[in-house]
């Protein structure tokens, strides 16, 4: 049974455990979706917004990326009234060019995911949502912004290419991959920047690299990946308090319109 949300927040972080850490004055809560039951959301403020955090693997990071309830955790936003979600992703570098460390803000995918739940309407009316423009240019503006002044090297031009997961890819998907022109590799992506469109909310992504992909280096330890990303921690921390008190209050971009120009067939509620 889907229950109430007394709690508001209007920008969202999505990423690993940690991130918490952002908020002042957190509160817990539980949110519940017809799309079965997200991890606790974290509630606070940020330069003076209220901020929701959701750690997309639970606490502890104790649920795989194939396993994540993508739906869940997007519908359990949009109901404590998010308009805006800034994900940030560890990811592995496809483009020689890129190196560990540097932060990138993908401006397009690919989704190569196999067997998750990538929307929300299954049923009439019928939703072909556009997304010729995967990610909100307003807030990627900002991270780019926010990105340069923390000096760190960042990427603002970048395709960015879902797997399903849990295993690593191989060399010759990786080489697959850079013929296709995709830049950098992650395994949780998509399908949630398709499914915060069509509940009309804006999504941008804060990637980081956290390894070379398969092919590029040495071998490739979760373990490793793991370390770079409690290192990279208080760095992305930054970047995300100088965005989130920079996104414009008032959106002018085209996202939380798209829904209704998708409905083909008798007009209905979604």
């Amino acid at each position: 049974m889907e229950s109430k949300a007394p709690y508001r927040a209007e920008i969202a972080v999505i990423g690993g455990t940690g991130l918490e850490s952002l908020l002042k004055g957190i509160k817990q809560i539980r949110v519940g979706t017809p799309y079965g039951l997200p991890p606790l959301i974290y509630l606070g403020e940020v330069q003076g917004r209220a901020v929701a955090f959701l750690p997309r693997h639970g606490l502890g990071h104790s649920v795989p990326p194939h396993r994540v309830n993508y739906r869940g955790n997007i519908y359990a936003l949009n109901r404590l009234g998010v308009g805006r979600i800034v994900a940030t992703n560890a990811v592995g570098a496809i483009n020689p060019s890129f190196g560990l460390g540097d932060l990138v803000v993908p401006h397009d995918l690919v989704d190569f995911s196999k067997q998750r739940p990538s929307t929300f309407h299954d049923d009439a009316p019928v939703i072909h949502i556009d997304f010729s423009q995967p990610y909100c240019p307003e807030i990627r503006a900002v991270l780019i912004e926010k990105a340069k002044e923390a000096s760190m090297t960042a990427r603002e031009q970048a395709v960015y290419v879902c797997t399903e997961g849990p295993r690593f890819e191989t060399p010759a998907e990786i080489r697959m991959f850079r013929a296709l022109g995709c830049d950098v590799v992650g395994m949780t992506g998509v399908p949630e920047a398709v499914l915060a469109r069509e509940l009309g909310m804006c999504y941008a992504a804060l990637c980081f690299v956290s390894n070379m992909a398969a092919g590029m280096g040495q071998r490739i330890t979760s373990r490793e990946v793991m370390e770079l990303s409690v290192s990279m921690g208080p760095k992305i921390a930054g970047v995300l308090t100088g965005v989130i008190g920079h996104i414009p209050q008032k959106r002018s971009c085209l996202c939380g319109s798209s829904i209704e120009e998708s409905r083909i067939g008798e007009a209905g509620k979604c």
